[in-house]
């Protein structure tokens, strides 16, 4: 998967509007080992105290790590399935909009494995969780 070319942006938020229309996630950066999701909260995701909900925070970890698939495969592959992932919350997250970066670790034939971190608003810098997890591919 070396000379994998990542699928365009727009394609992958095509995508997700066509088979997903009630996610509230998008995909806004896709290379070959990166991807970046972004998620608009609302109020329905907030606990008390206007914290984002820790289930908000690990559907974008995911589908960051879904759309990682597409980048590091170079193709939009929606049957894509998560096999596992795990998190752990590091500190209470509050803001507008939720971000989450998926790095690559690992791509083979049949699987793909990433770590995710997520944040709020701009502070990349003081993330609100990091997880890590894998995808495989269907045959």
């Amino acid at each position: 998967m070396h000379d994998v070319t990542a699928p365009d942006v727009d394609a992958v938020n095509d995508m997700i509007g066509e088979l997903f229309p009630g996610s509230n996630n998008s995909c806004v950066e896709l290379g070959r080992t990166i991807a970046v999701a972004r998620r608009e909260v609302s109020e329905a995701e907030l606990r008390p105290g206007a914290f984002i909900s820790g289930p908000s925070q690990f559907g974008l970890a995911d589908a960051a790590l879904w759309y990682l698939v597409f980048g590091a495969t170079g193709r939009i592959e929606p049957m894509a399935l998560t096999s596992e992932l795990s998190i752990r919350f590091l500190r209470p997250a509050q803001g507008s909009v939720l971000w989450a970066r998926a790095t690559l670790d690992v791509a083979g034939r049949r699987n793909v494995v990433g770590t995710v971190r997520v944040w709020c608003d701009d502070r990349e810098d003081r993330p609100t969780a990091t997880a890590q997890g894998t995808y495989v591919l269907p045959h």
